[in-house]
């Protein structure tokens, strides 16, 4: 597989887990106390704004492109798709610079793909708080994350 092959088949694996993990919302909505629309876009999102299905499927794939290629920025150019999704997941839920300053980041980068996909489960604590639908996606992404060190090459 090429790089571009590689890239394109993490975004499409991280597209799907992003959109299944933070649903579509077509109205903004506060989550928990940031204004959020479409599958968790927070960015120059405002109390009322609406967006249209065609709308939020552009601005997702504009930021999951965005969040992989931080990813390879942080964690490693190399990275089997799997596990550039699981990345891309957790980056798009924590913020780039968080993934980026992460132990995780630094274990990816080092060649510790075992010890990175055992941090995802790490990050379940919304302003402190352990929250259950947050462990539930991290299960998600680190099993992911995990069928590449297994060999399975989806």
């Amino acid at each position: 597989m090429t790089p571009v092959q590689r890239g394109a088949a993490a975004v499409a694996l991280a597209t799907g887990l992003i959109a299944g993990a933070e649903g579509l919302r077509l109205t903004a909505y506060l989550d928990p106390v940031t204004p959020t629309i479409c599958y968790g876009e927070t960015e120059g999102v405002r109390m009322g704004d609406t967006a249209t299905l065609a709308e939020c499927q552009a601005k997702l794939d504009r930021r999951v492109r965005v969040f992989a290629a931080t990813v390879r920025r942080c964690a490693g150019e190399d990275l089997p798709p799997p596990v550039e999704a699981a990345f891309t997941s957790l980056a798009y839920n924590i913020g780039g610079g968080a993934f980026c300053g992460s132990t995780l980041a630094r274990k990816a980068k080092a060649g510790d793909l075992p010890g990175a996909c055992a941090e995802i489960s790490r990050w379940t604590y919304a302003y402190g708080v352990h929250v259950q639908g947050l462990a539930n996606r991290r299960a998600t992404e680190r099993a992911l994350c995990e069928t590449a060190l297994a060999g399975d090459p989806s």
